[in-house]
């Protein structure tokens, strides 16, 4: 075991980053034009980067398997990008967001990268603003902001429920331009496959043509990784289907050390599973909590009638509701952590307080909310003594103002109206806080090769807050890797262009051929999706939203027989050289059965409970997480040696010079 360098500038803690910028290695413009940068993945962090680096003068070369990268996950986001403008004079600052991103990840990231991630939040605020994003406006004409969990201001600017969407067709925009000028060569429709080393440097990748079935090879000065994270290791989650891990894996098993796996984070509101056929999970923004009210019946028998269509939950009297979450957390009420309030939710869904047919939901209820709103607006109209109904109708036009495409795609989806009918919600496995370790500079532990927004392990710590994952796609796209990446670049102007022919290249790609033509030939008889669904199971119910010794060390030896399972019995249909979304499917899976081992291990080694990893035998006596600062207060960097259970251990120490290390609490 290594304790790792993360290349953290000396200074003050508000200083390093500027001093950084002015001490670290520059690419004269004109060299910058014979250094080529492969990207991959085009949503928020690989789409800003791309943009970025090409209007600075870098050859870009991105690849993403979608038909376009407007289809990157990016897009699902809702409910809108934090940044630390401080428009509604409510106290916000660079050192509140640092400090409230600390303590959301429950004590587990790196201040000097989080302090950095706050510095540039509203430089980013004012480059989407210049693209046109459409931000929300108050009547004034100044941009709004709303609240999210775990924090005690409002800092969250969103573009109604469609935030992602909006910022990824503004990153997208910028592209196009590079796109245009050709400084940027866009590969859709193509997978990477592999990693290519030349002298122990990364200088390219392998990937698939996914329309042709061809391997091509691609080479570059530098790689950059930005695919995503692996939540669909538990089959059923609420990132897109063909979100996976093997860029990230495969970047990995090359020699890139893979951090936190199992953090892990479970989002509080989403829609339920309806059953063994689905495929994946709707997520509804975190932006609800900010006026819808969660609840459970007090008593269990009004639960059981609710759940039996005896009653309904508009006929239960308000002093007969628990509203668990102001009555555990008053201080943020509503608005606690992610990690938090799906805790809750499940701890009254156990208790027997669940609210659907399966008892594996609770209430997300505007009807307080319609009510204030409807008054307002009619004061604000003139109205003094509005009828109910006026009141009503008016409330509900405001809500829909500010959510009405997530209530409109609730009602598609469940067949109920949330304006009269409390939606129901319950945790699903949403985004993932691990990934591959990287340095201040955003490089992994392979020279040359670097990972940024969601592939990357570096801010979150081990629960992320709400509306930060854009904010960290944006700032290393945007505004960290731009910089960092020419430090390492300022030793290839030499170089010269990398050739494809080059042996690494050769054995690289045989080593891809090898692994498709294994697949194909597996000759088994279950499908991808069979395998995919068996882990998914052993993932949610022994890796999921709690977690204990004996499940885990059930969970090693259940995946590892799956996998070997896998490689003998899966069935493969169609041919390797052509148009083939099955073996697309296989690859990904067979990384998630990897993958999934290691998840085991790291949640099993780390004796404790914090964030989104809670293990139950580390708790409090209030069933909050407990952490062990004295043994745990690291980030545990896994290195690759052929086997996950093998995979050695390499540790970096958390400091903290800034922030007062204390129990996480939100009541």
């Amino acid at each position: 075991m290594s304790v790792l360098d993360s290349k953290i500038p000396a200074g003050s803690l508000a200083d390093k980053w500027t001093k950084h910028k002015n001490d670290i290695n520059l690419v004269n413009p004109a060299n910058k034009r014979n250094i080529d940068i492969i990207i991959v993945g085009t949503g928020l962090a690989g789409g800003s980067a791309a943009a970025t680096l090409a209007e600075l003068g870098y050859n870009v070369k991105t690849f993403c398997y979608q038909d376009s990268p407007r289809r990157a996950h990016s897009i699902a986001a809702q409910g809108g990008i934090n940044a630390a403008k401080n428009y509604q004079g409510d106290g916000d600052s660079n050192y509140r967001l640092f400090y409230d991103t600390v303590k959301g990840g429950d004590y587990r990231s790196r201040e000097a990268n989080v302090y950095r991630l706050a510095e540039v939040s509203g430089n980013i605020i004012d480059q989407c603003v210049a693209q046109g994003v459409p931000f929300a406006r108050e009547y004034g004409g100044y941009l709004d902001n709303r609240s999210f969990g775990g924090v005690l201001v409002s800092r969250t600017f969103y573009a109604k429920g469609q935030t992602g969407q909006q910022l990824l067709l503004g990153a997208y925009s910028a592209m196009n331009r590079q796109i245009n000028r050709g400084k940027i060569q866009s590969f859709n429709r193509h997978e990477m496959m592999d990693l290519v080393l030349v002298d122990g440097k990364a200088r390219g990748i392998i990937a698939r043509n996914m329309v042709t079935g061809e391997i091509e090879r691609h080479s570059a000065h530098a790689v950059v990784v930005a695919s995503g994270g692996y939540g669909n290791v538990f089959f059923l989650s609420t990132n897109a289907m063909g979100s996976n891990v093997t860029a990230a894996w495969r970047t990995h098993r090359r020699g890139a050390y893979f951090a936190n796996p199992c953090y892990t984070q479970i989002h509080p509101t989403c829609i339920p599973v309806s059953g063994d056929h689905q495929s994946k999970l709707t997520l509804m923004s975190e932006s609800l909590r900010n006026d819808g009210r969660i609840w459970v019946p007090k008593k269990k028998e009004d639960a059981i009638a609710i759940r039996e269509g005896r009653l309904k939950p508009t006929d239960l009297k308000e002093e007969d509701r628990d509203y668990y979450l102001e009555r555990r957390y008053p201080a943020f009420g509503n608005l606690v952590p992610r990690d938090v309030a799906s805790r809750a939710a499940k701890e009254r869904c156990d208790a027997g307080f669940g609210v659907n047919k399966t008892g594996e939901a609770v209430f997300l209820d505007f009807s307080s909310a319609i009510q204030r709103y409807g008054k307002e607006k009619a004061f604000t109209q003139g109205h003094k003594n509005p009828s109910k109904e006026e009141i009503t109708k008016l409330g509900k036009g405001v809500v829909e103002a500010k959510y009405g495409n997530l209530f409109q795609m609730y009602e598609k989806i469940v067949d109920q109206n949330p304006y009269e009918t409390p939606m129901m919600i319950y945790p699903a496995v949403h985004y993932t806080m691990g990934g591959l370790w990287v340095d201040y500079n955003l490089q992994t532990t392979i020279p040359g090769c670097y990972a940024a927004g969601e592939a990357n392990f570096s801010d979150h710590g081990a629960n992320r807050l709400g509306a930060s994952a854009l904010m960290q796609g944006l700032a290393d796209g945007y505004f960290v890797l731009p910089y960092t990446i020419g430090d390492y670049l300022s030793n290839d102007i030499r170089t010269g262009a990398i050739s494809t022919d080059l042996p690494e290249f050769e054995k690289t790609e045989k080593a891809v051929r090898d692994r498709i033509h294994k697949l194909m030939n597996a000759g088994g008889k279950h499908s991808v999706d069979y395998y995919h669904k068996k882990l998914g199971k052993i993932m949610w119910n022994k890796c999921g939203m709690a977690r204990n010794a004996k499940g885990l060390e059930e969970a090693l030896t259940e995946i590892r027989e799956l996998r070997e399972d896998f490689w003998k019995n899966v069935k493969v249909t169609g041919k390797e050289d052509a148009k083939n979304a099955e073996l697309e499917k296989a690859g990904r899976v067979a990384d998630f059965l990897e993958l999934g081992e290691l998840f085991a291990k790291d949640a099993l080694h780390r004796n404790e409970s914090c964030g989104g990893h809670f293990r139950e035998e580390y708790q409090t006596d209030e069933g909050e997480a407990l952490r062990d600062d004295e043994n745990f207060k690291y980030v545990a960097a896994w290195e690759y040696t052929g086997d996950p259970k093998e995979a050695k251990l390499h540790k970096e120490e958390l400091d903290f010079k800034n922030i007062e290390l204390k129990t996480r609490s939100y009541k």
